[in-house]
């Protein structure tokens, strides 16, 4: 998992610098709002999380999760944070 993540932070990182602009990604760095974008886009994922939690479907469970991880690393490259910055969070609750 860890490869996994550090893979897409990666990618993200890559498409600020380069903005393609065919990239999802690269237009969540250029949104006319700003990371407020992104902020909606977290509590969007979140809501359908819930729901699908709440509906005990396993793939949207995933899925959601997935798009959740996804935003939070694009909000943590907009902040000037990295994946260090998260694990060293993590590792302290221990």
């Amino acid at each position: 998992m860890d490869d996994t993540l550090e893979s897409l932070f990666a990618v993200i990182e890559d498409r600020k610098e380069t903005l393609p602009e065919d990239s999802y990604t690269a237009s969540l760095f250029t949104h006319k709002k700003g990371e407020n974008a992104v902020l909606e886009k977290l509590g969007e994922e979140s809501t359908e999380l819930v729901l699908a939690a709440k509906d005990d479907d396993r793939e949207e469970i995933a899925a959601e999760s997935a798009d959740i991880v996804y935003h939070l690393l694009v909000l943590l490259s907009m902040k000037g944070m990295d994946l260090e910055d998260l694990e060293a969070e993590l590792e302290s609750r221990r």
